[in-house]
């Protein structure tokens, strides 16, 4: 295989910019597109290069962001908006090749490998590819240049906003080596922790630390890191109508109130078990894995999961696994503000599966044959024309529509 060319696009700042674009009277006033306070979402996404410096950042609270930033305007996102930009920056990227994968509504990865021979070397395309997204949608991109997905990545990241930086085998260890090793990709709070309890901040020293130290750490997602930081990674950019390989599908909600105890938890976890398993079934998969995410009302966060004992995608099934978690790991140090469910290692549903005459095994059975049934009269009538009744003993809880209301998650980076 020859030498490729990938380059990563990130549109600057995306929502802030489109709003600037739209509302020019804003260019030169710190702006920030916030969620809803009244449907509790009322946290930053984004904010423009003018609020950051006065320390406000996604995920931070509307009011927490307004202290540090008294004269920060905030505006409602508008996702059709942010959308229909998304798709006509798609549109400049498939002009070059047909190898685009999208990573979010602002980001996503080009191979060019094909290209030079048409329109010159991959930073003449990116200076093109810039040039352009700035002069037809009024806004602005940093470009990473690089041979892999990942470095591209970080090339995009390391200047902002409206740069294109090159990695190569020659400036690689110059500019990636000092990075601190939660600018890689898949190096999220928890495993940062652990590199750095054994002394690892950069990517230079994950990159230079043994493998095998990596692998009783992280187990195989040390090797990946490992393959990362190296500048090694092997990851195909997918064409424009690559169908993904998805490995799990998950769905997540802030609340309208605080969760304030275990039957608030559940109630939740069976509204997304729902939605989650109803996906799973549209795909024709089980998981293997179930994930709850927590978030507390100081936002503190985590994950737990649990490996099942048979593929599942029974929603009472992944709703009584993720109450268990939530059990042995949430000790109710603070009420909860937004909770998620996941199903992870997805495995085809179709084929013959054993029976069993064990009775966990035939209830089981028996919920994915209701679950079935649901999903048939969903389909004519709606979504929300079968609930449990559970759902009518607190009415602000159970009648949010987590399917149609939420996005349902089921793509990652190694989709494949």
């Amino acid at each position: 295989m020859g030498r490729r060319h990938i380059l990563h696009c990130d549109m600057n700042c995306f929502y802030a910019s489109v709003e600037m674009q739209r509302h020019p009277e804003l260019r030169n006033t710190p702006l920030a597109v916030c969620g809803s306070q009244e449907e509790r979402h009322g946290i930053v996404l984004t904010a423009n290069y003018i609020a950051k410096p006065y320390g406000v950042k996604t995920g931070m609270a509307i009011w927490q962001a307004k202290q540090r930033c008294p004269d920060l305007v905030t505006l409602p996102p508008d996702m059709d908006e942010y959308i229909r930009i998304s798709r006509f920056a798609s549109e400049i990227y498939e002009d070059y090749t047909d190898q685009v994968e999208l990573f979010g509504l602002d980001e996503c990865w080009l191979d060019v490998s094909g290209s030079v021979g048409l329109y010159g070397s991959p930073m003449s395309i990116a200076r093109e590819i810039s040039n352009r997204i700035k002069f037809e949608l009024g806004i602005t991109a940093s470009i990473g240049v690089a041979d892999n997905k990942v470095t591209s990545k970080l090339g995009s990241d390391y200047k902002k906003p409206d740069a294109i930086t090159q990695i190569s085998e020659s400036n690689y260890k110059e500019i990636v080596y000092p990075l601190p090793v939660e600018d890689l990709l898949y190096v999220g709070p928890a495993t940062s922790k652990k590199l750095r309890s054994i002394g690892i901040s950069t990517i230079g020293r994950l990159a230079e630390c043994p493998e095998d130290v990596l692998q009783r750490r992280l187990g195989k997602m040390g090797l990946v890191l490992s393959t990362f930081a190296r500048g090694l990674d092997i990851s195909p950019v997918q064409r424009t109508d690559h169908i993904p390989n998805i490995k799990s599908v998950g769905n997540s909600a802030t609340t309208p109130r605080d969760l304030e105890n275990e039957e608030d938890v559940k109630l939740m976890l069976l509204l997304l078990a729902e939605s989650v398993c109803s996906r799973m079934r549209e795909l024709a998969s089980r998981c293997t894995v179930v994930e709850i995410y927590i978030r507390d009302t100081e936002l503190n966060s985590f994950c737990r999961q649990r490996k099942l004992p048979f593929p599942s995608c029974s929603s009472q099934e992944l709703a009584e696994v993720g109450l268990e978690l939530f059990r042995r790991h949430y000790h109710w140090e603070r009420p909860i503000r937004s909770i998620g469910l996941r199903g992870a290692g997805l495995v085809e549903a179709v084929g013959t599966v054993q029976m069993s005459l064990y009775a966990e095994d035939q209830r089981r059975d028996k919920w994915q044959r209701i679950d079935r049934a649901v999903d048939h009269l969903r389909q004519r009538y709606g979504y929300m024309s079968v609930r449990r009744a559970l759902l009518d003993t607190d009415p602000r809880l159970g009648h949010i529509n987590v399917r149609d209301d939420h996005t349902v998650h089921p793509v990652g980076f190694f989709g494949g």
